[in-house]
């Protein structure tokens, strides 16, 4: 009994090839949960930086230790394991490495390494990993460890050493996947990429509208220099209005999919890949029309302090004592000012909360009843609130897109048709649209949930 429990309380051992920066802190991991951490070294006296408590030795002895083994090299330094091929035989070895851009190479690292010692279980994992997540216990980076390879036995100890570790692990099926996973931290911002076109075009296509109209048609005409506008007054132009389109275009293909929905009769139509991709990145859309709202708000701020107001005000004043005249109160202009800055407080409010709901800490602690309240109901409470904002300063360029998406939201509520869209969402289909055998009856083509 006593050798029984000795050998289940046995901290297991594992070894790991390598000893730059994420083999230290993947040892250094491995020790911290428990683990026993040995490292193979081509030069076993010079490795000083391992962390306190591991082994390092020879890459032959070291794979004696262990059952699981960690290649921390890069493909080119691949070399030496053939010749370890008989001492890593029933042996997992777990491929870490990435490339430095796709199509480098035509297998994936792991397949290559699996020819290399095929007497070895290759899995790829880790690899998504940085070694600034391993050291700050995946708290401040992704927690998700995805892994792939053709033994689920395999697979599964990786999986446990993963949890052990504090990550979820992620199954993405046989090693053929291991191109998949060997590309995916050479993205960058994927999901970002459209909405950064669409906020660059806009940007560039609104200031230059304005630097025609208020700069360059003003000195033309009248020839007054007031290029001194580019940096403040036209950039709290443009900022605005790309917030506000950007905006609109977060709720637009919501209410294009509501009546293709209609249209279709239907619900298990696929949406075309163009709307697929605009809904996807809709988040994306909604950040940045945050960030662009942020700004106005700064910009704004700035107004009372710059030297050209407070010259025009100074020369105002001066005008009025001069002329002996009084400034006389305009109730009208008053409450149209009061009712600008009203809507634009209440509708840049209701937008940080809907940047802070799309924040995963946030939305994970809300259900889905209360995230679609949020992102939907007050989402559009915020649109038009921030429409209402821009049509009191008579932004008229910046209207069309969001005047559009809330006249499509507007029909899409009124009850006629609200009821027929929640009836096409709960499974109704119009007769005539489909046949018995499921396919669409003017295309024949299958229909897709």
């Amino acid at each position: 009994m006593t050798d029984l429990s000795e050998k289940m309380h046995k901290p297991e051992t594992v070894c790991i090839f390598g000893t730059g920066d994420f083999g230290r802190s993947l040892g250094l991991r491995l020790l911290q949960s428990g683990y026993n951490v040995v490292y193979g070294s081509r030069g076993p006296k010079n490795s000083l930086l391992l962390p306190k408590g591991s082994k390092v030795m020879t890459h032959a002895e070291a794979a004696c230790e262990a059952r699981v083994v960690f290649v921390a090299v890069q493909r080119e330094h691949y070399g030496f394991l053939s010749s370890l091929a008989s001492g890593l035989e029933g042996k997992v070895l777990v491929d870490v490495s990435n490339n430095l851009r796709r199509g480098l190479y035509p297998e994936s690292n792991a397949e290559y390494l699996s020819r290399l010692v095929p007497g070895a279980t290759v899995v790829k994992a880790f690899n998504t990993i940085s070694a600034w997540a391993l050291q700050s216990g995946g708290l401040d980076a992704n927690r998700q460890v995805l892994l792939c390879g053709d033994r689920s036995d395999a697979k599964q100890q990786l999986m446990d050493i993963a949890q052990s570790l504090g990550f979820t692990a992620v199954d993405r099926g046989s090693l053929r996947a291991a191109a998949d996973l060997e590309d995916l931290p050479l993205q960058l911002f994927p999901l970002w990429r459209l909405p950064l076109n669409i906020a660059i075009c806009l940007t560039a296509f609104i200031f230059f509208y304005a630097l025609t109209r208020d700069v360059i048609y003003e000195r033309v005409t009248n020839g007054k220099d007031i290029t001194f506008r580019i940096m403040v007054s036209l950039a709290n132009k443009a900022f605005p209005i790309v917030s506000l389109v950007m905006l609109s275009f977060c709720y637009l293909p919501g209410a294009l999919a509501g009546f293709l929905q209609l249209y279709n009769g239907t619900k298990y139509r696929r949406f075309p890949d163009w709307l697929d991709r605009w809904m996807l990145c809709r988040k994306q859309l909604g950040l940045l029309a945050l960030a662009f709202g942020f700004l106005h708000v700064l910009y704004t701020l700035v107004i009372p302090i710059r030297y050209y107001v407070r010259y025009r005000i100074n020369v105002y004043t001066i005008s009025l004592v001069k002329d002996n005249k009084t400034y006389e109160f305009d109730n009208m202009a008053a409450w149209r000012y009061d009712s600008y800055y009203s809507m634009g407080i209440l509708g840049f409010g209701l937008f940080v909360l809907l940047g802070i709901t799309s924040l995963p800490s946030v939305s994970n602690s809300l259900n889905w009843r209360e995230f679609r309240f949020v992102q939907s109901k007050l989402g559009y409470i915020t649109l038009l609130l921030c429409t209402v904002h821009t049509f009191l300063y008579a932004y008229m360029l910046s209207l069309v897109v969001p005047c559009v998406v809330l006249i499509l939201k507007l029909i899409l509520i009124t009850p006629c048709v609200d009821s027929k869209v929640t009836r096409i969402r709960q499974g109704w289909e119009r007769q005539g649209k489909t046949s018995a055998n499921g396919r669409d009856t003017k295309t024949n083509q299958p229909l897709m949930a």
